[in-house]
């Protein structure tokens, strides 16, 4: 029996034409436009049209600076990596790239599957720390996807697992690495630990989204793992609605900081990216000099080659038949659809 693991993925454009940013813009906009309260969907589509032409040009610019995003061949190359780790051992299962706003779109991914006549589907979204507009948003496109095809398949759900040890050794172990290359002191007072994380509204989190919590667990263990005993955590909001983000902004800890230099590590996001390369590289930098400090910036570890054995652990109790239980996989509280798993929730709910 053959399972499709389908790689779910943010995307970004490759190449910064105003027609491909704008189209990307547009379906991330459409995708959350529940975030303003009810409205019709012409009026929902209208409206992101709108915030898309007022962010289009500013994002351009961005994604030139950097030379394109490299966030969709980084994902082709940790999906190829899974590929020949599950192949290595000896699963049956074949892994397909899909992406929430670029193409390949999850629905070309599970169309693909379709057709190679798969006989189950394992959604993987590759986000570290669960969210709703990432992890559970793409695991329901998918799932929406099988049902457009009427296609009859068994669907399993794996949501979050940035408990997952070895993920948490990768992260660790990056940070340390950076910092004795460039001859950093982790535990000096005048070096501070930055975590910079992807902000969210927080209407996602009065829904139940438990993003937060997640995010601030996993700094405490990293910070636990690296010694330190004292850390900074900041969101990288998106203001282009004006709704409530997560708090304090990144930009407001820097400037804030009681240090000589700060080391920033990314700590939601498994590739490079826009977020990383133009709004920590360039802007948080930019601010940082401003007010006399020194700027690092923890590189992601999107290549690392324990990766590919992170990713294979997630889906092979699903790929092997076995109880996932196994593997320490429980229900999920975020996706609360039966069978929906992770490792983050509780033993006992």
């Amino acid at each position: 029996m053959t399972t499709g693991v389908v790689v779910l993925n943010f995307g970004e454009p490759a190449e910064p034409t105003r027609e491909n940013v704008l189209d990307y813009l547009e379906r991330i906009f459409m995708n959350n436009a529940d975030l303003e309260g009810d409205t019709t969907e012409e009026e929902a589509r209208e409206r992101s049209r709108q915030l898309a032409e007022r962010r289009v040009s500013s994002l351009i610019e961005e994604y030139e600076e950097i030379g394109g995003s490299p966030l969709d061949p980084q994902a082709k190359a940790q999906a190829d990596a899974l590929q020949t780790e599950l192949d290595e051992r000896n699963l049956d299962a074949k892994a397909y790239v899909g992406m929430q706003f670029t193409e390949p779109f999850i629905a070309d991914a599970v169309e693909q599957a379709h057709e190679d006549g798969v006989d189950e589907l394992v959604g993987l979204p590759i986000y570290p720390l669960c969210g709703a507009s990432t992890t559970v948003a793409s695991l329901e496109e998918m799932t929406d996807a099988v049902a457009e095809l009427d296609w009859d398949v068994p669907v399993h759900e794996v949501t979050g697992w940035h408990k997952h040890p070895t993920y948490n050794r990768i992260r660790a172990s990056n940070i340390q690495q950076y910092a004795d290359e460039e001859g950093l002191d982790l535990t000096d007072k005048d070096t501070e630990l930055v975590f910079s994380a992807h902000g969210t509204p927080t209407h996602y989190l009065d829904e139940g989204s438990r993003y937060d919590t997640y995010v601030d667990e996993f700094c405490d263990v990293m910070a636990s793992e690296l010694g330190v005993e004292s850390y900074s955590l900041g969101f990288q909001n998106h203001g282009n609605r004006k709704i409530p983000w997560t708090e304090p902004e990144v930009e407001d800890v820097v400037t804030e900081v009681d240090a000589e230099r700060v080391v920033i590590e990314p700590i939601s996001f498994m590739h490079e990216q826009s977020e990383t390369l133009s709004e920590l590289d360039d802007e948080l930098r930019e601010e940082a000099e401003e007010v006399g400090l020194n700027f690092y910036r923890v590189p992601v570890p999107h290549d690392d080659e324990r990766f590919s054995g992170v990713l294979a652990d997630l889906v092979e109790p699903f790929v092997a038949d076995f109880d996932p239980s196994y593997y320490q996989f429980r229900q999920c509280q975020c996706k609360d659809t039966p069978g929906t798993m992770c490792l983050n929730a509780p033993f006992e709910q």
